[in-house]
């Protein structure tokens, strides 16, 4: 119990380190990465505190390397969600009476455990099982998910300490945030260590007890966090580890009546097949309660360029954008609109940038671009850049190779269009592909309505201009189109407490993680109105004579 009004630490950004030659972050990384590629890591689920081994095993590999397996991870199955799910029944209670101080202290401790003695662990396990390059491990495995630690805890604070300051003569009214009743159900992506980190993490630390589906080409990673919170002292079953098919494992979950959420980040189409099934649920009376549903999904990020951008901002802007990390962000680049005054000089940058960047094993620091996730990634991929090599509208002007032998390498490709609306200006690729639509000058004005309407997703997208009129033109007029909008920067790299990411449309819900507004979401408040002189007459004074 607090004797004290408690204020958390005012969090700030974690500094991503430099890992410049002859550091010394460089070589502990270089060390540990050596370390992970000689060890055979064999990863159980863990329910209530316990590793659990079911003998059903699927393989950890390098996506650069898919020869190389880092290991085998264990499966769920019906029987181990049903364990998972007692075991958040039976830790409930205790874990929502805990103090919140308490909580915050749990994940304040993962927060330095992974600032200092896990940062490289985690690093490499990022960079080797999703391949990351070092500088895209860095910002995401260990200083975004530091952030997330460190900014929850201040905006819990934020939220309990939001109350009904409304004086009346002879009562008092508060309010408390409960954790809803019942379990959330986190599905994580492979793309950002941070997100998979984060969504079962914040309805925890709101109080919530929580079965996390980590992506099946993420284990790696994800087993290491839930290492960490295990040893930040986070009690046994309050976050349930369950690696698995999605398919196998996301409707046995989704029926269980003790369903409260879900904590979602991937595909639209999943998120679709997931909200249809809690509306059927709802609908035949399966559930205890409404389950709240947080989801983000697909993006299909714009880049609008004016015409008196500047260049080179902009193609290193369209570079990184589209091609850090392999595309592989709902957030990435994917479209883009350049004026044809500037179109000239925007791709023989372009051209120079993917000349130099290399592409190839990121154990090898001057590795830009690692390889795509998957054979099936791949495939999708490579699929859309041989229709663009057949198409009349489209014409591959940068880029366009790929090989699979040994990694899943796919290099920088840019495709130009003559038609605003052709295929990969539309669907999500989520690979280093980005279609450029080249248009005349005085077309500004349309080109904005282009897209607006183009794509189905309103997540991410950015403005390139120097008049202050046209950039407000262009905020009013793409009001609805992307929930986070960025002038004359990359529409990717949102830092959390700066860049609140979510958006609209069908990239999901809105909830801004890396803000309090997420956290609410994992709360059911409670008013609690006390009257210290309650009235003995049933009678009003109109009522008297």
């Amino acid at each position: 119990m607090s004797f004290a009004n408690i204020r958390v630490p005012y969090p700030i950004n974690e500094k991503p380190k430099d890992y410049a030659p002859g550091s010394e972050e460089r070589q502990l990384l270089q060390k540990e990465l050596e370390r992970q590629l000689s060890t055979f890591v064999e990863i159980p689920l863990i329910i209530g505190g316990k590793a659990v081994y079911t003998g059903i095993t699927k393989p950890v590999i390098c996506p650069h390397n898919h020869q190389h397996k880092l290991g085998v991870y264990h499966c769920g199955n019906e029987e181990t969600v049903k364990q998972a799910v007692s075991c958040c029944q039976k830790v409930a209670r205790e874990w929502q009476q805990t103090p919140w101080e308490e909580r915050a202290a749990i994940f304040l401790k993962a927060a330095e455990l992974l600032a200092g003695k896990y940062r490289y662990l985690l690093n490499a396990a990022t960079m080797l099982g999703q391949s990351k390059s070092v500088i895209q491990a860095e910002i995401d495995a260990a200083c975004e998910l530091i952030d997330y630690f460190r900014f929850n805890v201040f905006f819990m604070n934020k939220i309990y300490n939001e109350q009904i300051y409304q004086k009346t003569e002879t009562s008092w009214t508060r309010m408390e945030y409960r954790p809803l009743e019942g379990f959330i159900f986190a599905i994580t992506p492979f793309n950002f260590t941070a997100i998979s980190g984060n969504l079962p993490t914040a309805p925890a630390m709101m109080g919530n007890t929580v079965i996390w589906k980590p992506a099946s080409t993420s284990v790696l990673s994800s087993y290491y966090i839930m290492q960490i919170l295990r040893e930040a002292g986070l009690p046994d079953g309050v976050i349930n580890f369950i690696p698995g098919s999605g398919n196998d494992l996301g409707p046995i979950i989704l029926d269980r009546p003790e369903l409260a959420g879900i904590h979602f980040t991937g595909s639209t189409d999943t998120f679709k097949e997931m909200w249809k099934r809690i509306g059927f649920n709802v609908a035949n009376n399966i559930y205890k309660t409404y389950p709240r549903i947080v989801g983000e999904t697909g993006g299909k990020g714009f880049v609008l360029a004016y015409k008196d951008a500047d260049v080179e901002a902009l193609s290193v802007a369209l570079f990184r954008g589209a091609f850090e990390y392999q595309g592989q962000k709902c957030s990435a680049a994917s479209r883009a609109y350049i004026p044809k005054s500037l179109w000239n000089d925007v791709r023989k940058l372009l051209a120079q940038m993917a000349e130099e960047a290399i592409v190839g094993d990121v154990s090898d620091f001057r590795t830009f671009m690692g390889a795509v996730i998957d054979k099936t990634s791949f495939s999708k991929i490579v699929g859309y850049i041989e229709e663009a090599k057949k198409s009349d509208e489209m014409k591959i002007e940068i880029g366009g190779f790929y090989d699979s032998t040994k990694g899943y390498f796919i290099h920088p490709t840019v495709i130009v269009t003559s038609n605003p609306k052709s295929k990969t200006m539309v669907e999500e690729i989520f690979g280093p592909v980005l279609t450029v639509y080249v248009y005349d000058d005085e077309r500004f004005d349309e080109v904005m309505d282009l897209v607006d309407e183009t794509s189905p997703y309103a997540l991410t997208g950015s403005i390139f201009a120097r008049d202050r009129a046209i950039i407000r033109k262009a905020c009013q007029r793409l009001f609805q189109a992307a929930g986070n909008l960025y002038i004359n920067d990359k529409p990717t790299g949102a830092v959390v407490g700066q860049q609140p990411f979510g958006g609209a449309r069908l990239s999901g819900t809105n909830d801004k993680a890396g803000s309090f507004l997420n956290l609410l979401r994992w709360t059911s408040p409670r008013t609690i109105k006390e009257n210290f002189a309650p009235p003995i007459d049933f009678t009003y004074p109109h009522m008297r004579t």
